[in-house]
């Protein structure tokens, strides 16, 4: 049996599920979040617990399982706690503000970049090179923080971009220079 499929899912107190059939609603502190489920999958709540449990044992089943598992544990996770991702600035001049709702970026560009945050998301700064996005969906989150972090990869020879906190770049050499024969 799936390790992560036959966990269950502790639902902490403020938090309000309801499973219509392959729909799952989770209203919580942070707010309402809900979704359609593979309709093979069984969701159950008892005492006080979420249980997803597997029609038979066939790989795509076996992979569903745990899959959905996870689907109901991070809709549980955002409405308590959220979900945040960290993106760092790194280079001479690169700075990033609030303007309003939105994130301003200065990282290079003749104009300053404005981004504004999708429904549901939330930018923070800390400092001038420090971005947090913060939200309640995970998928979300993690999109809107690819979003910010491709309009300036890191690129390999100086390192310079916006890259998440903790990412390693591979850096290149540059030009050697010309060799002498």
């Amino acid at each position: 049996m799936s390790r992560v499929g036959k966990n269950p899912i502790a639902i902490p107190s403020g938090v309000e599920v309801r499973i219509e059939g392959t729909h799952v609603s989770v209203k919580g502190p942070k707010g309402e979040l809900s979704r359609d489920l593979d309709p093979e999958m069984r969701i159950e709540q008892k005492d006080g617990q979420i249980v997803v449990s597997r029609p038979s044992e066939q790989p795509r089943h076996r992979a569903m399982h745990g899959l959905t598992r996870s689907l109901v544990a991070n809709m549980v996770t955002g409405v308590t706690a959220g979900f945040s991702k960290q993106l760092e600035l790194q280079g001479v001049g690169y700075r990033a503000q609030m303007q309003g709702r939105e994130l301003v970026l200065a990282i290079g560009f003749s104009h300053p970049v404005n981004v504004p945050p999708p429904p549901g998301i939330e930018f923070e700064v800390e400092g001038t090179s420090r971005i947090t996005v913060k939200g309640v969906n995970r998928e979300h989150v993690g999109q809107a923080a690819a979003d910010v972090r491709k309009i300036r990869p890191p690129e390999p020879y100086k390192g310079k971009g916006i890259r998440y906190a903790g990412e390693y770049v591979r850096r290149k050499a540059g030009k050697a220079g010309k060799a002498t024969h």
